[in-house]
């Protein structure tokens, strides 16, 4: 693997471990709406996630694999609750692979196109998963449903933006 391989998937991984300890921490949106600490450094993962298409499926299977066993091992670690570590194993393993697999189906056509289109699915996936696994019987429907939207609004967010970011400057930058 590439050295760029290498550091892609270690952004990765450490943006998913900030994001899992991070998990319960919240922040009130203005209007409606409330979103994990976690989810600020969460949007990332989407797209960096894409990032590694070059290496091949293989590679980021593996780093999805990385990142969910070293979450399962910090969140223990840190007695960080099951419920936590149950939802982050599966939204990652799922929202993930269903990520990778949408983006390969689309990899004729340009970057954002892919980042988008992936993106529109497994964001969504991710935080119904999480949301639902980590806090359904522990926070009021109410908080839930102000959660589901903030947290899907703010990784839409940051996944086009950082999208926007390749090479140390946002696309319209770029000669």
């Amino acid at each position: 693997m590439s050295r760029t391989h290498i550091i892609n998937a270690c952004i990765y991984i450490l943006a998913t471990l900030g994001a899992n300890y991070t998990a319960d921490w919240f922040i009130p949106l203005p209007v409606f709406g409330q979103v994990a600490v976690g989810t600020f450094v969460f949007g990332i993962t989407f797209t960096q996630r894409d990032r590694l298409h070059s290496a091949g499926r293989k590679w980021i299977y593996l780093t999805i694999a990385a990142a969910a066993t070293a979450n399962i091992c910090m969140s223990v670690l840190l007695a960080v609750p099951i419920r936590i570590i149950l939802a982050s194993f599966f939204a990652i393993v799922l929202a993930e692979t269903a990520d990778t697999e949408i983006y390969q189906q689309l990899l004729p056509h340009p970057w954002l196109v892919r980042v988008a289109g992936s993106n529109a699915v497994s964001i969504v996936l991710d935080t119904l998963l999480f949301t639902l696994i980590a806090f359904a019987g522990v926070l009021p429907t109410a908080e839930i449903v102000s959660l589901l939207f903030g947290e899907t609004i703010t990784k839409y967010a940051i996944g086009i933006l950082f999208a926007l970011w390749r090479q140390g400057k946002f696309i319209w930058q770029e000669n």
